[in-house]
């Protein structure tokens, strides 16, 4: 279970240093990520503990991440985007 004051380093943890990733992380864990099964919101979190360039690389598709957890978690947050 994620407590607020878990939530809320989630949340500030989707604050990159890349305005590009911004854009993505910080309205899907606003909006999406309660919506997650628990599995997939602690996949989400683990997903923010990867460096910004390699999070760019997969999200702007110049590379394929090689966790599979990682990427269908990557693929979940660009499909939402799309919608």
């Amino acid at each position: 279970m994620f407590t607020p004051k878990r939530f809320a380093r989630l949340k500030w943890a989707c604050r990159r240093g890349m305005l590009e990733l911004d854009v993505l992380l910080l309205p899907f864990v606003e909006e999406a990520f309660s919506d997650l099964p628990y599995e997939k919101q602690e996949t989400f979190e683990r997903l923010l503990t990867c460096d910004d360039p390699d999070l760019f690389a997969w999200f702007m598709g110049h590379q394929k991440c090689e966790d599979p957890e990682l990427a269908e978690m990557v693929d979940i947050i660009i499909k939402r985007v799309k919608v």
